[in-house]
C-alpha cells in the first residue's frame, strides 16, 4: 500500500455541502467551468457558494480516469421565471425561505406571482440539494402554471436527481413541448431518457441538444449511451421482482442466469433488511464479456464491476457463482440502496465503506498497515474522498477503500449500523455529510479522522 501522491486543484464548495476537486475552475456567465484530467464541466453558479484555489487532493491517475462512469451529473437548468426576481428578495432572507411571505403571495389571487414565489423556493432549496424541502415548493408552483417549462423543467431534474426517473419523463416530455429549442429542456429529458433505460431516445435527445447548445457534460453522457448501445444491440432481456436482465445469449448459460438471479434477489432482501426501505423500480443488470465491459463503462483495469444507475457486471469465463462474484454483486446492489436513501447525496467514502460492508467484508487483513499510515498522518483525508475513487491509480484506490471500510468498521462497531441509515437520511433530507455526522455520531471529518487511527490503533496496532 502506498502512501497517496498530493497535487493542488480548485475546491468548490457547492451549497448542498459537497465539494468538487478540479484541475481549474473558472467562471463564465451563469455557469461555473471546470476541468478534471482532459474533460471539462459546467455547472450552475447559482449551485456554488465558493471557489478556493490551491487546494491540495489525491492526484489523477491519467491511466485509470474515468470520466464515463458515476452517477446522474448535479445537473439543474439555468433559466428564470419572468416574475421571479421581483419575488426572491421577498421570501427568501436569512438564508432561508420565508412561509409567511408565501402565504402572503397566495392571498394575491395573482396564480403568476404564486408561481413564481413557489419557484423562487423551491429552486433556493433545490441548489442547496435540499431535495425533500425543495418538491413541495416546485409542485404548489406547477399547479400554479402547470406548462411553464422553466418549472418542469426544475421539477423534472428534482425526481431524476431522486431516483425516480420514470416518473420525471412526462414532466421532461412536457416540457420540451412547451419549449422544443432549449437546451435546458432537452438536457434534463435525456437524462431523463437514460437514467430510465431507454438510451435509444436519450441519444436523439441529446444530439438535438448540442446542435443548439454545445456542452461538454452533455456530450460525455451522449458518448457513454452510445457505446452502450452499440455493445448491447443483440442483447435479450429477462424481467424478475427486482430485477432487469440484459445479456448476449452466447456469452452466458441458461443455468448462470438462473444463478445471477437468485443471488440477486437474495442480497435484495438482505440490504432491504439490513439498510431499510426498497428500491422503487427495477434494477438494470447488464451482463458483459470482458472488453465490452471496459469499453462501455471506461472503467479502470481494477473494477470488478460498476454502479451508475445499472449494475454492470463482467462475467466471460465465468461458468457459475462463485463467493467472490457474490460479494461483487451484493456490493455494486448496496449503492442502489445507499442512493435510494441518500437521496443521490452520499459521499463516495460512505457509499464505498457500507457497500464493502455490506458484502461482508473486513479491513483486518490489512489493519496493521492501515494503522501505520493513519500514525503516520499518511491517510487520505475525508474530503479527498467525496468524490469518484475512479480517478485513482490502483495504489490509492487501494488505500481509499480501506480508509472507507475502516471508518465504517468504527461507526458500527462504536454506534451500530443503525446509525448508516440516520445518516444517510439526514444526507438525503439536505445535511452535509458533516452535519449529518455531528447529529449522530457527534463527530465533524477532524475528529472522525482522529478516532479512526485511535480505532485502528488499539485493534491493530503493534
Amino acid at each position: 500500500m502506498l502512501a497517496a501522491v498530493y497535487a493542488p486543484a480548485d475546491v468548490i464548495h457547492l451549497k448542498n455541502g459537497r465539494t468538487i476537486w478540479a484541475d481549474q475552475a473558472r467562471e463564465s456567465g451563469t455557469r461555473v467551468e471546470y476541468d478534471i484530467g482532459d474533460n471539462s464541466y459546467a455547472i450552475p453558479k447559482s449551485a456554488v457558494e465558493r471557489i478556493e484555489s490551491g487546494g491540495v487532493r489525491v492526484s489523477d491517475s491519467s491511466s485509470s480516469s474515468n470520466s464515463g462512469s458515476g452517477d446522474m451529473p448535479a445537473f439543474a437548468p439555468t433559466d428564470s421565471l419572468k416574475n421571479e426576481a421581483v419575488v426572491t428578495n421577498r421570501i427568501i432572507h436569512d438564508d432561508k425561505v420565508d412561509v409567511d411571505a408565501l402565504a402572503e403571495l397566495q392571498k394575491q389571487s395573482d396564480l403568476g406571482v404564486t408561481a413564481a414565489g413557489y419557484f423562487a423556493a423551491g429552486k433556493y432549496e433545490f441548489d442547496r440539494g435540499n431535495f425533500s424541502k425543495a418538491r413541495p415548493y416546485l409542485e404548489t408552483s406547477l399547479r400554479a402554471d402547470p406548462a411553464n417549462p422553466t418549472i418542469l423543467n426544475y421539477y423534472a431534474a428534482l425526481l431524476v436527481r431522486t431516483g425516480s426517473a420514470r416518473e420525471a419523463l412526462p414532466y421532461a416530455e412536457r416540457a420540451v413541448r412547451a419549449a422544443p429549442d432549449s437546451p435546458d429542456a432537452l438536457d434534463i429529458l435525456g437524462y431523463a431518457q437514460f437514467a430510465a433505460d431507454r438510451n435509444r431516445d436519450a441519444i436523439r435527445t441529446w444530439k438535438r441538444s448540442l446542435e443548439i447548445r454545445p456542452d461538454a457534460m452533455v456530450q460525455q453522457y451522449l458518448d457513454k449511451a452510445e457505446r452502450e448501445t452499440k455493445a448491447e444491440a443483440d442483447f435479450s432481456e429477462r424481467e424478475t421482482s427486482h430485477f432487469t436482465l440484459r445479456y448476449e445469449g452466447k456469452q452466458t448459460s441458461e443455468s448462470l442466469r438462473r444463478e445471477l438471479i437468485a443471488t440477486l434477489e437474495a442480497a435484495y432482501d438482505d440490504l432491504s433488511r439490513d439498510l431499510g426501505g426498497t428500491i422503487r423500480n427495477s434494477i438494470p443488470v447488464v451482463l458483459y464479456t470482458e472488453q465490452a465491459f471496459f469499453d462501455v463503462t471506461q472503467a479502470p483495469a481494477w473494477s470488478a464491476a460498476v454502479n451508475d444507475g445499472k449494475l454492470r457486471i463482467p462475467v466471460e469465463g465465468v461458468s457459475s457463482v462463485t463467493p467472490e462474484l457474490a460479494r461483487v454483486l451484493k456490493h455494486e446492489l448496496a449503492h442502489s440502496f445507499i442512493n435510494q436513501i441518500s437521496g443521490g447525496r452520499c459521499p463516495q467514502w460512505l457509499h464505498e465503506g457500507i457497500a464493502q460492508a455490506m458484502e461482508p467484508k473486513s479491513v483486518a487483513s490489512r489493519g496493521r498497515r492501515l494503522a501505520a499510515l493513519y500514525h503516520a498522518h499518511q491517510e487520505i483525508p475525508f474530503n479527498g474522498l467525496e468524490g469518484s475513487f475512479m480517478r485513482f491509480s490502483p495504489a490509492e484506490a487501494l488505500l481509499a477503500y480501506d480508509e472507507s471500510l475502516a471508518t465504517v468498521e468504527f461507526i458500527s462497531d462504536t454506534y451500530g449500523m443503525s446509525d448508516f441509515h440516520r445518516i444517510l437520511e439526514r444526507i438525503g433530507q439536505g445535511s452535509s455529510t458533516e452535519a449529518a455526522l455531528r447529529t449522530t455520531i457527534h463527530s465533524d471529518y477532524g475528529q472522525l479522522e482522529g478516532e479512526v487511527a485511535k480505532y485502528l490503533s488499539t485493534k491493530y496496532g503493534e
